[in-house]
């Protein structure tokens, strides 16, 4: 099994990601993966605070070496490794709403946030609700929030972890973009994004941003770098790279 070797176990860390990069700074080998209990400064993407109560979630981080530029589809991959783990373990069918949520039935149960300096390494960051009640979640997050079920043994979710990371980042791309094609949460609905912090992408330049609302498009699945496709009115198509999706929902 290429992960889980050595294992760096806390019960209360500040974040499971700063403490793989520190470990992978130092040289800690490829598998290494660090876990906690609870976490008192979890991030997710853009900066956002990941919060969990002790020790009902899996908060997890894993190191990965030999990172190349074959590797641009590790943010497609990674989300195939939870969605299997967690479907080994309960009776749940996943999906993913592109770029790094793992939901099940449009609820999110789980995170993923990668920072990489390629070549050296990547720190995958996964985080996993496990037996949170709908009460514990903070009250923004109740209605999109869900947890797998408290039937679910956190050292059996992570070693299943451990062992489909291994398998889906030694996949090839193609293997990769048929599965997420096949787990695509975002496929031929409406949504509307925002690009939060990160630069716009060169193909979005065209788009009038003189009005309030957010830019609208039906969300045509992935291409081979794993940038989400959206058709706009007329047909025109673009690539949304790192910024934030926001789902528009059917009414």
């Amino acid at each position: 099994m290429r992960f889980g070797s050595p294992h760096h176990r806390y019960r209360l860390l500040d974040s499971t990601n700063l403490r793989a990069r520190e470990l992978a700074i130092e040289g800690a080998p490829d598998g290494t993966i660090v876990t906690a209990s609870e976490q008192s400064a979890g991030r997710g993407r853009q900066g956002r605070q990941w919060s969990a109560p002790p020790g009902k979630a899996l908060l997890y981080s894993a190191i990965a070496r030999g990172l190349g530029l074959g590797d641009a589809l590790l943010p497609l991959a990674v989300p195939l490794a939870v969605c299997e783990a967690c479907e080994a373990l309960a009776a749940v069918q996943c999906s993913i709403k592109w770029p790094n949520d793992i939901w099940i039935e449009e609820r999110k149960l789980a995170g993923v946030l990668i920072e990489a300096r390629p070549p050296a390494w990547a720190v995958v960051g996964i985080g996993i609700n496990l037996s949170i009640a709908p009460e514990e979640f903070p009250l923004d997050l109740r209605r999109p929030a869900v947890s797998l079920g408290a039937e679910v043994a956190i050292d059996d979710l992570r070693e299943a972890l451990n062992d489909r990371l291994g398998v889906w980042l030694d996949a090839g791309d193609h293997q990769v973009l048929a599965e997420f094609h096949r787990r695509d949460a975002l496929r031929d609905r409406t949504i509307s994004w925002t690009d939060g912090s990160d630069p716009d992408p060169p193909d979005l330049t065209a788009i009038e941003r003189s009005s309030a609302d957010p830019p609208t498009g039906i969300a045509r699945g992935v291409d081979s770098s794993g940038n989400l496709r959206v058709e706009l009115d007329g047909g025109s198509m673009i690539a949304l790279g790192a910024g934030e999706v926001h789902l528009q929902l059917d009414r």
